[in-house]
């Protein structure tokens, strides 16, 4: 989160409204999200899926006996039926404390042990199988857009990822700012990007469409705009689309990214068709020296490359 957001300072004065104001956006991620899940259009958020299905239905076989077994207890122990027996000193059974134990302890067992190999199959970085080659894009979250790089390509796109249905992507991953988060729920996967840091991810999109993508790591006033469009297209319409993008204009060297990585909010999608070399190892290194020169200065000069008051 932006420390120097006088918004965010404004509400935080005003009790309850910041409570409010993470409720809603919560709600609002879990509802744009939910329906991703459920609707995969990739090997990764397929078998996300079943593995939240199998989870699902797996807790169910122990929360519907339960209500079952309260609504029956609560029929048998009214006060109207004579038949039931009143036992006001029982205070314990040995059957019914192992049963109470045993089974929920026994079903955690198994849904760590579903999820323990779920996770290690579907670790982020690890590559997916697959006859054809991946295609390798850099991103690098912004305030408040994102960065799409295409290194092989030599070209560059702001909130729209365009990408060939059926192949493998192959991400690599950083901020220039904040901590983010990259997720595109059909797709599945979401992974942080940290300032300074390297997150991989591999993903496919099975099919052409349209996908939705989005920030869910709050990052301050431009949030609710951080989010972008995946197009999977058809092979051919993907190389078409390159030699469009390489034709066109706008050249993202050193100077054009500093002027891009100035916040702003509601950024149209564009691309470049052109790109530095090693724009993304560039920003990597910034940071990391930046870090450097943070640990080993003087706390006087730290506070002037923070840029503190």
């Amino acid at each position: 989160m932006r420390g120097d957001a006088p918004a965010w300072a404004g509400l935080a004065s005003r009790g309850r409204r910041p409570a409010a104001l993470g409720s809603t956006l919560g709600l609002a991620l879990c509802l744009s999200g939910c329906a991703g899940v459920l609707d995969p259009q990739g090997p990764i958020g397929l078998q996300q899926r079943t593995i939240l299905l199998n989870a699902t239905a797996v807790m169910l076989a122990i929360v519907v006996p339960v209500i079952l077994a309260t609504l029956a207890f609560a029929w048998w122990f009214r006060s109207r039926n004579a038949r039931a027996r009143y036992r006001p000193d029982w205070s314990y059974s040995g059957r019914i404390e192992f049963m109470v134990w045993s089974i929920p302890a026994l079903v955690i067992l198994f849904l760590g042990g579903m999820t323990w190999v779920a996770t290690h199959d579907l670790d982020p970085a690890r590559p997916l199988a697959a006859p054809r080659k991946p295609l390798a894009v850099e991103v690098v979250s912004l305030d408040w857009k994102w960065l799409f790089l295409y290194p092989e390509q030599g070209i560059a796109t702001v909130n729209r990822l365009v990408v060939p249905a059926g192949t493998p992507l192959s991400f690599r991953l950083t901020s220039a700012s904040v901590m983010n988060s990259f997720f595109v729920p059909q797709l599945g996967s979401q992974i942080y990007t940290m300032a300074g840091m390297e997150t991989r991810l591999h993903l496919q999109a099975d099919r052409p469409g349209t996908y939705r993508g989005l920030s869910a790591q709050f990052s301050g006033g431009g949030f609710s705009g951080m989010h972008f469009d995946v197009l999977a297209q058809e092979p051919a319409a993907f190389e078409a689309w390159v030699a469009g993008v390489r034709a066109g204009d706008g050249r993202l060297d050193r100077a054009g990214y500093e002027a891009l990585a100035k916040p702003s909010q509601a950024e149209p999608p564009r691309t470049f068709a052109s790109v530095a070399p090693n724009l993304f190892d560039q920003v990597l290194k910034t940071w990391m020296s930046r870090s450097a020169a943070l640990l080993c200065a003087p706390p006087r000069q730290a506070a002037d490359l923070r840029g503190d008051k």
